[in-house]
């Protein structure tokens, strides 16, 4: 199948986009979206019974409506399942997005973003479903999954359920920009947080009586910096990157409630990024071992000192899929086919495809035109949507 050969039903598919985009469905409440693209899918042919609602929500540790949406077609040649997968949640900032078209884009009214990530992947998945169904085009067996809960966490992979995906072999995830860019790999993260109880007293009568929470934290994350665990960081063993998100009380609240108090409580979160997972667990450690150094070098006067609570988990896996990968050599084939330059990325950020990978399925994700996310200057470009969806149906049809 060539560029000009693959069926593909241009204003279908951008009204199918516009539709997805002015259903709201911020991360947790996707119920309305999920709802909204059964009904796609049942109106283009797909029968009820092959559309369902896994239970990952009621393993996932934040409210979530409902759970992933999985759909099965059935293939019409013999071949290893496909999975299809993106996510059907937006950040918050996307609430009440009012989209419109302008030239080649495709633009909110400037008050919110827009939810192009990923609804162009929620899009790309029901056109690559109508596009096979409509024009009865030869497919191995295919799987669509629509995700919740990623925008905070990737939770909606995460939980899922690997045997409901039917031995899906290989993953095209659809949640980027550029058509010609297929991201690989991604790093891997650990979360941190500490909990730093000193003791209050007079700061102004009698300071010297006080263990200051606040100083601690502060001589904990110089100690982290000088150390090099701070950033971006660069050790003879590993790489990689970390931050301090939260420095403050918990549940929103300041450190401490006045200036004549010695602080008596701070929390403080970060992060830990890197390509090895035991490198990301070992910038954490740095951290730990820094808040140690601190709480001992931070005494009142009877020389007693603050308790410190350091604790750091995983929160998704890196991976990596070389060039000899059979789904990169699908989707380079289909690009090569498009006449678009394969660039293969290697992403500093988590994707649903670290689970996916995680669960056994090879995954390579593909862009379909949504750019500035996350702000409310946030577009869809129409021309990388269609280049997108093109890819979509050409990796859906190869034959093996």
């Amino acid at each position: 199948m060539s560029n000009t050969s693959i069926p593909l039903d241009v204003a279908a598919a951008e009204e199918h986009l516009m539709r997805f985009l002015s259903v709201e469905g911020v991360t947790g409440h996707e119920k309305n979206i999920g709802l909204a693209v059964c009904d796609a899918l049942k109106k283009i042919g797909v029968p009820e019974s092959a559309i369902r609602f896994d239970d990952a929500n009621k393993r996932i540790p934040l409210p979530t409506e409902t759970g992933n949406l999985i759909v099965d077609i059935p293939g019409t040649r013999p071949g290893p399942r496909l999975l299809f997968s993106t996510h059907l949640d937006t950040v918050p900032l996307c609430a009440g997005a009012k989209p419109k078209r302008d030239g080649d884009r495709i633009v909110s009214d400037g008050t919110t973003a827009l939810g192009g990530d990923a609804r162009t992947g929620v899009a790309l998945l029901v056109v690559v479903a109508e596009t096979l169904l409509k024009h009865k085009l030869p497919h191995p067996p295919i799987t669509l999954l629509f995700t919740v809960r990623e925008e905070s966490g990737l939770h909606g992979a995460r939980e899922l359920n690997p045997s409901d995906l039917n031995g899906a072999e290989m993953c095209i995830n659809v949640d980027g920009q550029m058509a010609s860019e297929l991201i690989v790999g991604a790093v891997g993260q650990e979360n941190w947080e500490v909990e730093i109880k000193g003791r209050a007293s007079h700061a102004g009568v009698a300071p010297e009586k006080g263990i200051s929470a606040t100083l601690v934290g502060a001589m904990a994350l110089a100690e982290a910096r000088q150390s090099g665990w701070f950033g971006k960081v660069v050790k003879p063993d590993g790489r990689g990157t970390s931050n301090v998100g939260i420095f403050g009380g918990k549940d929103n609240k300041p450190a401490g409630d006045a200036t004549n108090v010695v602080t008596d409580y701070a929390f403080i979160k970060g992060e830990a990024r890197s390509p090895e997972a035991a490198f990301a667990t070992k910038i954490a450690t740095g951290y730990k071992e820094a808040f140690a150094k601190a709480q001992s070098e931070v005494t009142d006067d009877q020389g007693d000192k603050a308790e410190v609570k350091f604790t750091h988990t995983p929160s998704y896996p890196p991976f990596e899929l070389g060039k000899d990968t059979a789904i990169v050599k699908r989707a380079t084939k289909a690009l090569q086919i498009l006449d678009i330059e394969p660039v293969y990325v290697f992403s500093n950020g988590g994707l649903d495809a670290n689970w996916l990978d995680k669960h056994g399925v090879p995954t390579i994700t593909i862009g379909a035109g949504q750019a500035e996310i996350h702000t409310i200057k946030e577009y869809v470009n129409l021309k990388e949507y269609e280049k997108g969806c093109r890819l979509g149906i050409l990796m859906a049809t190869l034959e093996d």
